[in-house]
């Protein structure tokens, strides 16, 4: 199933326009701001619902306009002048301006970000606001993605102070608590500039545990649950007439990301090694069951430029002991794997333990917070290996950056990435996207196990949800729950 949960048919009669929805999730957010570390729970609370960008990516992976309302772009592909849509209000009441989306884009630009986007818009060389209603972006090179990358700039008020705990958007709802470790509360904005929500409030309960956040669901505290973690749990609802089961497209990839900048992961064939000793199979069966999808590379199916690269360093046992001792370590070797304390990494971090000792290597497990993984991993590089979710839809260009938090550095894919941008044609991106994407997986760059499944559960009673899940993200506003 791909765009909405419908569930049953609702007619304007049938719901309730100011009903609460309650929403199941593990992604708390660290802070509020997604250019601070906040992490993927921020995007699923706030992206669409209490920010909105020039563009959106919309549930089926097409870029739409939000707050652009006219774009142009010049014959050379370097100049693009947006139009802002007329009449629209930040919740404090400010009018949205030029000078808010400028402020919002070096927001994400500044040395002081830690979007994993900033890089993507480096290109921007100038930022022009001849009217309040006028943004002339000018670039150094062609940037084919711009519209798309900007769909991750959320427009923020250029008055608005502590964006970590506070907010200030144009989206469909404000922000009206947020009780850490338990919950995060939205409401309807009622000088939203767009369509009304088809709800009165969001509330966003969070669980460290996939059991209890199921429990939830059954016994009626949360009305969906946004990506279900375990196909254990599916059987319980699946035969339920109290609930819906919508399955969707995912973006979401299971890896072993290692610090290709230290020994041994800076040598190829040992990477090479580790990806033939584990069973990827064998681990999605028991992870998903019949459920998820194998993949050989961090590009999913939904992406343009995916190649089917299973085959690449396939499951070998004999093949990995014959590599290690090529790459100096016939007897193995001893790494630590630090994994994100919730599901399913501690799991997948003991079943790569045993997969690895097959073959004379040594896994060290450190089992972390995600505040722990942000400043130890992605920040400090202090790291071997890590487990990690990558949630994002086109993010192949993270293996183009040398400084991301892996450290993967091969001037052939860092060209062809950069080249892909400058394209003056999507089939030409994409040509050299596939290329970079085949590079990638030869060099054994990470170890990718699987693409998640991405399964929506609700009650019965609300339909008109996302079940996509791109990038994390979770509109809200179309969520209907039918009157008792």
């Amino acid at each position: 199933m791909v765009g909405l949960a419908t569930g049953g048919a609702l007619h304007a009669a049938d719901f309730d326009a100011d009903a609460t929805i309650n929403i199941g999730s593990l992604y708390e957010p660290q802070n509020l701001d997604n250019t601070a570390g906040a992490g993927q729970g921020i995007n699923e609370a706030f992206n669409g619902n209490v920010y909105e960008a020039l563009f959106r990516l919309s549930d089926d992976g097409a870029v739409e306009p939000v707050l652009a309302k006219d774009t142009k772009v010049s014959e050379d592909g370097l100049t693009y002048t947006f139009t802002l849509q007329p009449g629209v209000t930040f919740h404090s009441g400010e009018p949205l301006t030029a000078k808010d989306v400028k402020y919002s884009i070096e927001r994400v630009t500044s040395s002081e970000s830690k979007s994993s986007r900033k890089n993507s818009l480096k290109t921007i060389a100038s930022i022009d606001t001849p009217d309040d209603q006028t943004v002339v972006i000018k670039l150094s090179e062609r940037a084919i993605s711009l519209p798309y990358n900007l769909s991750y700039v959320w427009i923020v008020n250029d008055a608005a102070k502590d964006l970590q705990s506070k907010e200030d958007g144009t989206g469909p709802y404000k922000l009206e608590e947020w009780r850490r470790g338990s919950s995060l509360a939205v409401g309807r904005f009622d000088k939203y500039w767009g369509a009304k929500p088809s709800n009165g409030e969001v509330v966003f309960q969070y669980f460290t545990e996939a059991t209890a956040l199921n429990n939830a669901l059954l016994t009626g505290a949360v009305d969906v649950i946004t990506s279900v973690q375990s196909p254990d749990s599916l059987a319980q609802f699946k035969d339920n007439a109290d609930f819906t089961v919508a399955e969707g497209k995912s973006t979401t990839k299971l890896l072993l990301a290692y610090n290709d900048r230290v020994a041994p992961f800076d040598n190829v064939k040992v990477r090479k090694a580790l990806a033939r000793a584990v069973d990827d199979k064998k681990l999605l069966n028991a992870i998903w069951g019949d459920y998820g999808t194998l993949i050989g590379s961090f590009v999913p199916p939904t992406d343009p430029w995916y190649v089917d690269l299973t085959k690449v360093d396939a499951y070998d046992p004999e093949s990995a002991k014959a590599l290690l001792a090529e790459a100096g370590y016939p007897d193995g070797f001893t790494f630590t794997i630090d994994t994100p304390n919730y599901d399913p990494h501690p799991v997948v971090a003991q079943f790569l333990q045993s997969e690895l000792a097959k073959v004379g290597v040594k896994v060290n497990i450190n089992v972390i917070t995600a505040n722990e993984w942000y400043t130890k991993v992605y920040k400090a590089h202090d790291f071997q290996a890590t487990l990690q979710e990558h949630v994002n839809h086109r993010d192949i260009v993270f293996y183009g950056n040398p400084d991301f938090y892996w450290g993967y550095n091969n001037q052939k894919v860092t060209d062809l990435i950069k080249q892909s941008e400058a394209s003056a044609t999507t089939d030409e991106q994409t040509a050299k996207l596939k290329e970079a994407n085949t590079l990638i997986a030869e060099d054994a760059a990470s170890n990718w196990f699987y693409l998640y499944p991405q399964i929506v559960v609700s009650a019965k009673s609300v339909s008109g949800y996302p079940v996509n899940g791109l990038n994390s993200q979770f509109f809200a506003y179309g969520i209907k729950k039918s009157v008792d």
